[in-house]
This record gives C-alpha cells, structure tokens and sequence, in this order.
C-alpha cells in the first residue's frame, strides 16, 4: 500500500510500459520465490486452477506489465479483478511477500488511467457500482437515505412479498446480489452512537483490580457497520463499558478509506485517513489507548495508515502512532480480562456455533486466538471448529458486488463447510461476512444464523439482551 509517486519503473527495454509501479513496491514482486504454498490458499485458485489466478501468477502478470513484456489485456485485466485481496498468501508465504501492496498499487495505476482523456472506459455496470460504492456506501446518511424506502416497505411487510414473488430476480446480477444481502429487518434511522460513555461503576469484588485508572477506547463506527449493524456497535460499546472502560467515539471521524483503496481510488483513500488521525488524535488532546472497531475490515486499514501516508511528511508520524493503536474489538476485551470475569458472563447460552474467521482480521491483521478466547468463556456455549475457517467467503468488501459469480462459488464452498459442522449458529467479526454467508444462506433456504462475537458475549452479560433477540 504504497504511495502512488511518479518516480521511473524498474529498468525495461519498453519505452512505456503498460503499468508502473513505485519501486518499494515493485521489490515486493522480486521477494516471491514461486515456491507454490501459496496456491492452497488462494480461494480463486481453488475455485479454478488456474495458475493466472494464484498469487504467484498474478506477482507475473503484474511484473510483465511494469516490465513492459505484457500488454493490459483484457484477459490480463480479469486474472487481476478476480483477486480478492483477501491476503491469505501473505499468512502462507515463506518469504513474507507483502502481495497486497503490489495488487493495491496496481488497481490504483489502472483507475488512474481511466480517468486520463482517452483511457479505458468500464461499462456502464462498473460505473454506475463505482458511483455507489463512493458516493453512498462511505456517506451513512445518504446510505442511510438509500436504505430508507426498502426498510419502510420491510415495516408494513411489502418487502418479503416482493422477494417471494421474484420480483427481484428481474435486477441486474449486481443488483440482485445487493438486494439479496440486506438484512429482512433493522431499525429507520439508526441513531448516532454517544460521543462519550462512561465506564460502567457497578463493579463485583471479583473483577481484577485496575492499575492506573480506566483505559480510554476510541471507538470507529464504520460506514456501513454503523447503519447496518449499528447494534452491534451499541452492544460493543455496552461491553467495553461494563469491562471498565471509557469510551469514545469522536463525531468528526469518517469512512476508513477501505472501499476506495481497494478499487483503486487511492489519493481519496489518504484523504480519509487524514481525517480520522485527526479525529482520533487531535493535535491538542490525549490519545486513547486504543482505538478499535467490530469491523475486521475496517480495522485492517486503519492499521496499515502508516503505509498509506509513509510519504506524507506532515501526517507519517502521526499515521504512525495512529495503527500503534488499533485493536479488534476482540483483543480490546481480552486486554480488559472480561474472559476472565466470571462475574459478568454469568447467563448460559446452550448453543452449538462454529467460528468463520475473517479474512481481514485472520490475515491481515493476524487476530485468531482472541474471538475465540471470548467464545470459550460463554457458559453452555459450544464452539465446533469449521474446516477451511480461514478460506474467504466471497464478501472481500464490494467483491461480492463486482465479481458476483465468483463470490457465490465461494460462498457456496463456506456454506458446505459450516453444515458439515452441524451449527445452526455461525459467528464471524466482520460485516461484510456476516452479510454475505447470511444472504447466501437464506437463497440456498439454509437454516443458519450468522452473528458478532459481540452478540453472543452481550447475551452471557446482560440478561436483557436475550429477550432482544427474540
């Protein structure tokens, strides 16, 4: 994830060679070895066995056209597309390739062009999904808006009717899967999370003590996370409160940049991660301890800010300090020990579940053992360990939205492996996940809930949580 700069390629007998990278991230391309371990690892690979859709091919394809020895084609264009991003190779790679650097950079490379008079042009499809992407999905209010006719005719049940009917199936394949991923219900207008909540004072004897005071937890909503699951954050924020937490969560913050960045608008990427440094770490004010989110996606870029703004003197120390801090909301609750208070997690949840873990918190963020940490200390609850648990579901962000057909076939691979399980209850930390196994599910008429770590320890804290999910 490196600055985009205009610095020359490698050295190339082409003139002009279709694509060119900064050269740190061009380095990242000599590291492979082509030693192959990846390729197991690779859910497109998987899917089709097709060397040009493995990591390792697609570190060629890239090199070729920085090199010059490739043209753009549009072959060569789809074996890039069709990536995922999803860095599993990275976990699997000896030689500790940074891969997602070269396929970031190279997007971004391709979307300028297009945006040069006489560049190439996407469809209209692509366009139009672009537009959405930038200019509704990152805006909770006008998200927000989006959303406002479909979950008024959810109200007074003209939605299900419509769905049953097929209505929906006349939608574009884009459309459809979009349609197909809202949840069957959810509030208005969500409402905008507290600026400030207090630890929670009503404390057991039980609880460890405290060494220097509450820790102060700066909390990031997300864009879609804080209008599709804006619960979810509530309950995150109850939890964190009642572990002896303050929290924060600054109203100046903004998109995390992720969706942009992965589609290749990378300057706008920058833009927002100067936004939320200042946000989260004004100038003049303490820094939180930590700052954390309950979307793994999320999370993932905001700790790779360093990156993004390496090249920015004004901001790099700062970004710096900023992805020092970032946590998971999972390892926010182990590091205040609330596995450990039995005190709090007193109500029995008899519930066999099967933990997926998201491919941005597992690989890019390197976080497995905390979730499940958590989960282990839920009385009654059973966790049944699912096969390929690390292999992407599809979701990947707005993969799911481009790439459609592809994103099914994986998500029709993960449904196999959570039956096999015998769960009726899948839990993963991150949205996109849980939107698209949900979704996935209920076309297949799999009977399957797909919930939040934070959901399942709401209802082992607070008994009232129970009756709300009735």
């Amino acid at each position: 994830m490196s600055k985009l700069t205009d610095q020359p390629p490698p050295p190339s007998e082409a003139a002009h060679p279709p694509l060119t990278l900064d050269p740190r991230t061009y380095d990242r391309a000599l590291a492979c070895v082509h030693c192959g371990l990846c390729l197991p690892a690779c859910p497109t690979y998987a899917q089709t066995g097709h060397e040009a859709d493995s990591p390792r091919g697609r570190i060629q394809l890239m090199r070729g056209l920085a090199d010059g020895a490739l043209e753009a084609t549009e072959s060569v264009r789809h074996h890039l597309d069709l990536c995922l991003d999803c860095r599993a190779c990275e976990t699997a790679c000896p030689s500790g390739v940074v891969y997602h650097e070269l396929i970031e950079e190279t997007r971004s490379r391709f979307a300028d062009q297009e945006d040069q008079p006489g560049g190439p042009r996407p469809d209209l499809g692509s366009r139009a999904m672009r537009w959405m992407f930038f200019h509704v999905f990152t805006h909770p209010t006008r998200f927000k808006l989006a959303l406002l006719p479909a979950r008024l005719m959810q109200k007074i049940g003209l939605y299900a009717l419509m769905r049953k009917t097929g209505l929906f199936k006349l939608l574009p394949l884009r459309l459809q899967k979009m349609e197909q991923m809202l949840p069957p219900k959810g509030p208005l207008w969500p409402r905008r999370l507290p600026a400030r909540t207090p630890a929670c004072q009503n404390e057991s004897p039980a609880a460890p003590p405290r060494d220097g005071g509450n820790k102060t937890i700066a909390f990031f909503t997300g864009c879609i996370g804080s209008v599709m699951f804006d619960r979810v954050n509530r309950q995150a924020i109850d939890l964190l409160s009642i572990a002896g937490a303050d929290v924060i969560a600054p109203p100046p913050q903004t998109c995390c940049g992720a969706i942009h960045h992965h589609n290749g608008a990378h300057h706008p990427a920058q833009a927002l991660a100067r936004r939320n440094i200042d946000a989260f770490l004004p100038l003049a004010g303490p820094a939180p301890d930590f700052i954390t989110t309950t979307i793994a996606g999320c999370g993932a870029m905001l700790r790779e800010y360093d990156v993004l703004l390496r090249d920015d003197s004004a901001y790099a120390e700062r970004a710096r300090e900023f992805s020092r801090r970032v946590r998971d909301i999972s390892e926010v609750l182990v590091d205040l020990k609330l596995h450990e208070r039995t005190d709090l997690l007193k109500h029995t949840i008899r519930e066999t579940v099967t933990y997926h873990d998201a491919c941005h918190l597992a690989h890019a963020q390197g976080v497995t053992g905390p979730p499940r940490l958590l989960l282990a200390a839920i009385p009654g609850l059973r966790l049944v360990p699912l096969s390929e648990s690390d292999m992407c579901c599809g979701a990947a962000g707005t993969y799911n939205l481009t790439q459609p057909e592809m994103a099914a076939q994986l998500a029709a691979r993960k449904l196999v492996c959570i039956a096999a399980t015998g769960a009726e209850i899948c839990v993963t930390g991150n949205a996109g996940c849980a939107l698209q196994i949900q979704s996935a599910a209920a076309a297949k008429g799999q009977r399957l809930a797909v919930v939040h770590p934070v959901e399942l320890l709401h209802r082992a804290v607070f008994e009232w949580s129970t009756r709300e999910q009735s």
